[in-house]
């Protein structure tokens, strides 16, 4: 049994995930910076202003999240 293909196809594994795990913070970190933006325009809806807040901290632990699981993949 060849165990360096066992190595290469889990190391293929967790490139494709780590791409995925990035594409997904890319994704997180737009949305939470439209949600910032959009918020801050925001004068005459206080309530619509703080859902859209509550929308980026979502967001923002999303972020962290998918940080710490690509830095796992990383290690």
């Amino acid at each position: 049994m060849d165990l360096n293909l066992f190595n290469h196809k889990d190391a293929e594994e967790k490139e494709l995930l780590k791409e995925v795990l990035k594409e997904s913070l890319e994704t997180e970190e737009d949305l939470m910076r439209t949600y910032l933006i959009t918020a801050e325009r925001i004068y005459e809806d206080e309530e619509l202003k703080e859902r859209l807040e509550n929308f980026a901290e979502g967001n923002a632990k999303r972020t962290k999240q998918l940080i710490d699981e690509i830095n796992e993949i990383e290690e």
